[in-house]
């Protein structure tokens, strides 16, 4: 009997579609992406400023944060991160005395005042105006990353609170409110709100270099 031949596959079709499901598998499978940090960069300064003054002991709030994680506020109190952002509101609204010259909206130049819109003790030994409060962020190189972050946040949200305080007083809204009404319809009205509670709480962080 004879032998018959077993019909040939043509294989080229599967490479083709091999090829097709490589690509739709390509297209439409999610990656996996390390995420960061959202962090807000410090406000940017007005250029020509003027030489800085000198600095009173007593305008400088300083934090520390030790390569064991430890929080020391002034250099005598060790201090949980839930208290950080209540003290520095404290340092900075304290209003114990005359402010540096201001300007209003407009540009003018004022005259140095006390901070009448202070809601603080005006303890003499602290802060004597928010446009003079300077908080000091100090770290250590051991100091992890969250910590420092999370002490960060802190110190911001200080600031975010007085102004979105001062805001509901002058204007009824949050200043946080203004910000997102400002970015959806900006307007010179709502510019200037924002750019007078910016004045009166004005974000003043200086962080030093970690130490070894």
């Amino acid at each position: 009997m004879a032998r018959r031949d077993l019909p040939e596959i043509n294989a080229g079709s599967m490479a083709d579609i091999a090829f097709l499901l490589l690509i739709f598998f390509l297209v439409t499978t999610t990656m996996d992406v390390d995420t960061g940090i959202s962090r807000k960069l410090p406000e940017k300064q007005p250029e020509n400023m003027p030489e800085p003054p000198k600095l009173k002991e007593k305008n400088v709030f300083i934090v520390t944060v030790n390569r064991n994680n430890q929080i020391l506020v002034e250099g005598e109190y060790f201090m949980t991160i839930d208290k950080i952002r209540e003290e520095a509101m404290k340092f900075i609204d304290n209003g114990g005395g005359m402010g540096n010259p201001m300007k209003d909206v407009q540009g003018n130049s004022l005259e140095p005042a006390e901070c009448d819109w202070c809601e603080g003790a005006k303890d003499p030994a602290s802060s004597d105006h928010p446009n003079k409060a300077v908080i000091s962020l100090e770290s250590d190189r051991g100091t992890s990353y969250g910590t420092y972050i999370a002490v960060q946040n802190e110190l911001v949200g200080a600031y975010a609170d007085l102004r979105d305080r001062l805001s509901k007083k002058l204007y009824g809204v949050t200043y946080k409110q203004l910000l997102k009404d400002a970015k959806n319809s900006p307007s010179q009205s709502l510019k200037d709100k924002i750019k007078n509670i910016k004045s009166k709480y004005p974000q003043i962080i200086s962080e030093a270099k970690p130490t070894k």
